[in-house]
């Protein structure tokens, strides 16, 4: 059975094109696929899921998220849960995307891409796993970041 990715966008303080959600659907099972490739764990909670929702929040609700399952306060850019939730803060990409002049569609991605490999069973905690998790969230951008992918996504 295919794994299926549910994307909603549940906040209005960021233009998120619904024709964004249906393409980064699309390209999510690959990002799935690849993040498996990119494994951490062989037995990760990715191999054993069938739907993955990803939901995109406003700043308030990141916070909201952030303090009460990890204890941090302030907004953050992605929050994934093992049992196959992704929550990422869309202001924060938006800023992020402006910071680093990246379109938003692909801070988006690589949004999600992180949290696949979360589910993929690596970790950020430490620098040498943070900078290995890097690495494969990078490959998998540049490989799913076609000309195709961005004007669909424009």
């Amino acid at each position: 059975m295919p794994l299926e990715i549910i994307i909603g966008n549940h906040q209005q303080r960021v233009d998120i094109p619904e024709h964004w959600l249906t393409v980064l659907e699309q390209v999510a099972a690959e990002a799935a696929t690849l993040a498996l490739h990119h494994a951490a764990a062989e037995d990760s909670p990715l191999c054993h899921l069938a739907t993955i929702e990803v939901a995109l929040v406003d700043d308030v609700t990141s916070e909201r998220v952030h303090r009460e399952f990890m204890d941090i306060a302030g907004a953050t850019d992605v929050i994934t849960f093992h049992h196959g939730e992704i929550v990422i803060g869309a202001e924060v990409a938006k800023r992020q995307a402006a910071e680093y002049d990246e379109p938003l569609p692909r801070e988006i991605l690589r949004y999600l891409v992180h949290g696949l490999l979360h589910l993929a069973s690596h970790d950020d905690d430490e620098p040498a796993a943070r900078a290995h998790m890097e690495i494969a969230q990078e490959t998998i951008i540049a490989t799913l970041w076609t000309p195709y992918l961005a004007e669909r996504l424009a």
